[in-house]
């Protein structure tokens, strides 16, 4: 074969082995002659003997990566080096069969590059094979028809190739018009035909383009990265682009292209010498380089195809080829993304110092009459400002006083400025000074809490602090959470991440930024609470996680350890601990509980026992679920917690004696009077007596009107339904009375499954007289509530089921589906009976996987072994749910005995079971 190539050093296997070039080229040269003339033929024995080798060497790679997973820097270069040796063939056979030029002109020469990251040397097994055919001048009919038959020989192949057909002139001209074009002319790589051409390309680029530009590159990389980072999100989200985002290979791609750029290095490792990395820095960065690298390719084999989204049911399949394996109280799973997300911070810490550094030494100053009006800040004793960031002026002075490690932050606080990158180093670098003695200093603690307390915005102190090993280094019990991932749908963000936001969320409450959203957390806080308990309970509120126990009691104990530590009073110890143990506990009692029942209600406020503590759990409560991620916080929960936060505190205030059903009613039907004050007062009186005390005691006001207007002249085979948006819950609410008959709740379950709707909560009763009145709060699949044009199919569906039109068992079937990306998630099946959380019903409490159709293979469970369901309520958290229904049996009697608990409990588990079964089919 001409232009030849040696293979590079380091591949995964042997060379010969990854692709024989002698042999291949033998065997096309014999092919090659027995076809003849013709030339369909021809290209057909071509592309056979070249699919056939490709083949080989791709199994080889994937062989040699499956017995060292690890091996990402030698399977790269190996898919590479293979790729460079097919397009060298495809090369070949268009100019030595297909198009034969003994004697070329000087305007018949040809180069060809690889460009992007087959440029680099870096490929995946189904990276994009990206060329550039050069010439000197205007393209001639000879190189056309080479470059022609190269591109179909290497689509027969079923590569995805990238081209452009260019000369030198045309290089230079796009490439000062266009970064994009001037990034993959910087990672070109001569791989076949006229060398001189070549050098000509790389002197011109050198000389008449990069030489003197590099501000401008630097600037547009940064801007790039930065629109980049945008569109992808947080570095922490849990299923993350491992190509484009944060702490991703395009992050190292981009130091790359700088370093190349401004410096004129081929390699990343020639930056030590330079002196813009330390040797530690370098280690880091290639431990990241590869370990990046390696989970690309064993995405891109899983899925046969170019994959950059690490999906979860990906990240459990990729996990398994690396090796990784569960452990007490964490999947295998978890520490592979732990592990990733580290990387993704080192990353994203090494680019960002490389990448201000550089910045700092080529971006444009600021206009002269800019610098003279613009107002300097006052720093403290040894910080200056070095292009707009707080740096430090002497390293040793730095140093002499530890505390300077902690106290660089708060300055960064006060200032508003973002740290100098020689100031991060300094202090990663330096970490081992923070010891137990450090911890234990008083000016430490109160340095600590500042951060949190006193200058605002206490996450960016944090976040900065997480990221650099310090808060780690501060506070050890944080080590074990950082970068920990949580294995399910419902958390957005990583633990430590997690926790930074939901500090966040206090902050922007405290500033009065969430006033109209948050009316209650932002009462709360302006009647005055205790800050510091407030901010060191988030802070610690899941450090428990990742262990084989309850994170809340584990995180408790901590909390007793670390909080006199952190400086808090033994009073405010008492509380911190008592808020992280208990931390679900308002979260669990408003969603997972019927909040009209009275008995509720006042075993919340027997467990709080206190207005402070009331206070400070609503908050925090807050904080916690809006700093899941950004769609977990809606009007439902709002309302839930709102209520059950009112009601406890007047219970408190006014005595739990006041807390009772006999009550409840008296109120509800006085309202409805009120409401209803135009009606007949025989109709008035009708409608009020046909309804038992449960009715009265669950419903709102609002409800009890609209089935009173629903039941008015009602006949027996007629179904009454009402659709409204309920804007303050954030859902729909659908009333239904119709006449009463075994099943009810069940089938109205099942009629709203069908029309793809998400129950929330739900209750139904049946009147003196026979009808049946049930009220469903229901969302659609985003979380919203209906909008109205959607509402008569509604509508439709569910007549259509009650009458029996549609069955919903036969029409559910081909519905009830789970998602592939969602099939990794495991979910164990829980089921409590309990009888003292409300007085007239039994609580079954099923926690399990989520699916469409759940709720109605449940209701129908319970229907067909003779419940009565009164309410339910659904709670869910990604791809886990806890249905809660409260029930009686056939003679309106609690569920006491074990026997009859163990039995349905089997039958509920039996419906789970063929319900999961069919939806992953």
């Amino acid at each position: 074969m001409k232009d030849a190539a040696p293979p590079p050093a380091d591949l995964i296997g042997p060379a010969d082995g990854i692709f024989d070039q002698d042999a291949v080229t033998a065997g096309i040269d014999t092919a090659f002659a027995a076809a003849g003339t013709d030339t369909a033929a021809q290209r057909k024995c071509v592309v056979d003997r070249l699919q056939e080798a490709m083949e080989a060497g791709r199994a080889t790679i994937a062989t040699g990566l499956a017995a060292d997973p690890f091996a990402a820097e030698a399977a790269i270069r190996s898919y590479s080096w293979l790729t460079a040796c097919v397009v060298r063939a495809a090369l070949d056979v268009a100019t030595r069969h297909l198009h034969p030029l003994p004697t070329p002109t000087e305007s018949e020469r040809i180069a060809v590059f690889a460009v992007g990251g087959y440029g680099r040397g870096e490929m995946a097994p189904f990276s994009d094979v990206d060329l550039l055919f050069l010439t000197p001048y205007k393209i001639t009919p000879w190189a056309e028809s080479v470059i022609e038959s190269t591109l179909y020989i290497l689509w027969d192949l079923r590569l995805k190739v990238g081209h452009s057909s260019r000369t030198v002139k045309d290089c230079l001209r796009l490439g000062a018009e266009d970064f994009t074009i001037r990034t993959a002319l910087l990672e070109k790589r001569f791989i076949y035909g006229d060398a001189e051409l070549g050098e000509t390309l790389r002197t011109r680029l050198r000389e008449d383009l990069f030489n003197g530009t590099e501000r401008e590159f630097i600037e547009a990389k940064l801007e790039e990265r930065g629109t980049r980072h945008q569109k992808q999100g947080v570095r922490y989200m849990v299923e993350p682009n491992v190509k484009e985002g944060k702490g991703g290979l395009r992050d190292l791609q981009c130091l790359f292209w700088v370093a190349k750029y401004v410096h004129r290095v081929d390699d990343v490792a020639d930056l030590v010498t330079l002196g813009l990395f330390a040797e530690e820095e370098f280690d880091t960065f290639a431990k990241a380089h590869n370990f990046l690298w390696a989970v690309r390719c064993h995405m891109h084999l899983l899925t046969g195809r170019a994959t950059e989204q690490l999906t979860f049911d990906l990240q459990v399949d990729v996990a398994a080829r690396m090796g990784y394996v569960d452990s007490p109280g964490r999947r295998g799973v978890e520490h592979f993304m732990q592990d990733y997300f580290r990387h993704a911070t080192a990353v994203g810490e090494l680019t960002r110092i490389f990448l201000t550094k550089l910045e700092a030494a080529h971006v444009k100053s600021q206009p002269l009459l800019q610098r003279l009006f613009k107002r300097k800040r006052k720093l403290k004793h040894n910080y200056t400002e070095v292009h707009g960031r707080l740096a430090i002026v002497d390293e040793q002075e730095f140093l002499s006083d530890r505390i300077n490690l902690l106290r660089l932050f708060e300055e960064g606080l006060r200032t508003g400025l973002l740290i100098h990158p020689d100031a991060m180093r300094l202090v990663t670098a330096n970490l081992k000074l923070i010891d137990e003695s450090f911890r234990n200093d008083p000016k430490a603690r109160k340095l600590f809490l500042d951060l949190l307390l006193k200058h605002g915005n206490p996450e960016r102190a944090l976040r900065r602090m997480n990221e650099l090993g310090v808060l780690s280094a501060y506070l050890p019990e944080f080590e074990p959470i950082r970068a920990l991932m949580q294995f399910n749908m419902y958390h957005s963000y990583t633990v430590d991440e997690h926790i930074i936001q939901c500090i966040s969320q206090l902050d922007k409450i405290e500033r009065h930024e969430l006033k109209e959203a948050l009316p209650v957390a932002s009462s709360i806080l302006a009647e005055g609470v205790n800050r510091r308990v407030l901010y060191v309970a988030l802070l610690l509120h899941d450090i428990g996680k990742g262990r084989d126990e309850d994170h809340s009691i584990l995180g408790a104990q901590i909390a007793r350890k670390v909080g006199p530590r952190l400086g808090l009073k033994p009073k405010e110890v008492d509380t911190v601990e008592w808020l992280v143990r208990y931390h679900l506990l308002m979260s669990d009692m408003a969603q997972k509980r019927d909040i009209a029942d009275p008995r509720t209600v006042r075993d919340f406020a027997k467990a709080v026992q206190t207005k402070e503590r009331l206070d400070l759990l609503c908050v925090l409560t807050v904080c916690d679920i809006r700093g899941v991620g950004p769609t977990t916080w809606n009007n439902w929960k709002a309302s839930l917690l709102r209520a059950l936060y009112r009601q406890t505190r007047r219970a408190m205030e006014g005595g739990l004696e006041e807390l009772n059903r006999e009550q409840r009613g008296s109120d509800a039907k006085r309202n409805l009077r009120d409401e209803l004050a135009f009606w007949d007062p025989k109709d008035l009186k009708t409608e009020t007596a046909r309804h038992y005390p449960p009715y009265w005691q669950g419903l709102h006001v609002t409800a009890h009107v609209v089935f009173a207007k629903l039941l008015r002249d009602l006949k027996e085979d007629e179904i009454a339904i009402d659709l409204a948006v309920d804007e303050d819950r954030d859902a729909t609410r659908a009333c239904f009375a119709l006449a009463d008959h075994p099943g009810i709740f069940s089938r109205l379950a099942g009629a709203l499954a069908l029309v793809g709707a998400n129950v929330v909560d739900a209750r139904t009763y049946t009147s003196k007289d026979g009808f049946a009145t049930a009220v469903f709060w229901i969302q659609d699949a985003e979380g919203h509530p209906y909008e109205s044009e959607r509402l008569p199919r509604l509508r439709n569906m569910i007549h259509k089921t009650l009458k029996g039109e549609v069955v919903a068992r036969d029409a559910m079937q081909s519905r009830d589906k789970i998602k592939k990306r969602e099939r990794a998630f495991k979910v164990p099946t829980h089921i409590t009976f309990d009888n003292e959380g409300s007085e007239i019903y039994t609580i079954i409490e099923v926690d399990t996987r989520d699916r469409p159709g759940l709720l109605y293979d449940l209701t129908r469970t319970l229907a067909a072994s003779n419940v009565y369901i009164n309410s339910a309520v659904i709670a869910t958290y990604g791809e886990q749910v806890v249905d809660t229904f409260y029930v009686k049996d056939m003679f309106g009697l609690k569920f006491y005995t074990e026997s009859k608990q163990r039995v349905l409990e089997r039958k509920l588990r039996e419906a789970i079971a063929k319900g999961v079964e069919r939806a992953t089919e």
